[in-house]
């Protein structure tokens, strides 16, 4: 049975990032109307099961509920708990993993894609954005992603001609594995912080960046106006910050572009640890601030190629029009 999951997070493009620079908010309501785009395109595809994120809004049974007259396709919502924390995506692209979706369309910015690739294992994602930092999300139609998520679902056998791999960084304690990012572990002097956001330059003194380019906005757009990086070639960049020599001008958030001073960059191998030299500190993983690190802990960085897929919808949409699956027969 071609399935599809949809997970869109409802805290996401809320954050304090807009009151100190000019982020736009995407409201729920908005969220909702994506989401019907997305069952509609599709039911068009002929996909015949689609799993949705409960959610405290919710977004997804009321994207249904508005649409179910129309929909020849069955909707069913995760049997799970809800937390309202990043932890409900985690869990419910595991759940959905498990039950078989042919791939996981979500909405929301990197923290929400960071929080989805740690329970989506192989299953390709196709990531919409409507967060703050919208690095690792494309600011994709619902109709679109739907279409496109719908031909990957009813031709499974051809999805991994789609699905671009990704890198990701691996933050370890002593060795071991404790928690990962996307795009970027910065790390800051800030020990109480009232928000997980982080915006103050004076506060970072290390930037470990898996990829960055300077018409990204966020904290990776540092990287990207010191020294642009693609993340298919395989390199990273870790930058130390301070000092007078070399700074760059970098838009940290919407809106806010800041002079940022950097003493040392050095290349980011995959497969090469690299150690935290600032401690005590706060690590903050692709924007949010998630672990604090004493002195004599021993955490490292690591550049891996094995994130999460990612579905390059333009291409499979362009294969769908090559072979005929949009041609409308009798």
């Amino acid at each position: 049975m071609a399935s599809v999951g949809i997970i869109a997070n409802p805290a996401a493009g809320k954050d304090i990032r807009r009151l100190v620079a000019f982020g736009s908010a995407t409201d729920n309501h908005e969220k909702v109307s994506v989401v019907s785009r997305i069952l509609l395109g599709l039911d068009a595809m002929g996909v015949e099961r689609v799993w949705l994120m409960p959610d405290t809004f919710p977004i997804g049974l009321r994207a249904y509920e508005a649409l179910k007259a129309r929909l020849k396709l069955q909707v069913l919502i995760l049997d799970m708990p809800m937390e309202g924390t990043a932890e409900d995506s985690e869990l419910a692209a595991s759940l959905m993993a498990k039950a078989g979706a042919s791939c996981i369309i979500t909405l929301g910015g990197d923290g929400t894609n960071r929080a989805v690739a740690k329970g989506c294992g192989k299953v390709p994602l196709v990531p919409i954005s409507t967060g703050t930092n919208n690095v690792f999300p494309r600011f994709i139609e619902g109709t679109t992603a739907g279409l496109a998520a719908g031909v990957a679902a009813t031709n499974g056998t051809r999805i991994g001609d789609f699905a671009v791999p990704t890198p990701r960084l691996l933050v370890r304690r002593a060795g071991e594995v404790v928690d990962l990012a996307l795009i970027d572990v910065v790390v800051t002097d800030d020990l109480f912080p009232g928000t997980k956001a982080v915006w103050e330059v004076s506060h970072i003194k290390e930037i470990f960046s898996s990829r960055g380019r300077p018409s990204s906005v966020g904290l990776s757009s540092i990287v990207g106006c010191f020294r642009p990086l693609n993340p298919e070639q395989g390199e990273g960049l870790h930058l130390l910050v301070g000092g007078k020599d070399h700074k760059v001008l970098a838009p940290i958030a919407p809106g806010l572009i800041e002079s940022v001073p950097i003493r040392r960059a050095r290349p980011l191998r995959i497969g090469e640890p690299v150690k935290v030299s600032h401690y005590p500190c706060t690590l903050a993983l692709d924007g949010e601030r998630e672990i604090f690190a004493n002195r004599g802990q021993d955490f490292t960085v690591e550049l891996s190629p094995d994130g999460p897929l990612v579905l390059d919808h333009e291409r499979i949409l362009e294969y769908a029009a090559q072979k005929g699956l949009f041609q409308v027969k009798g």
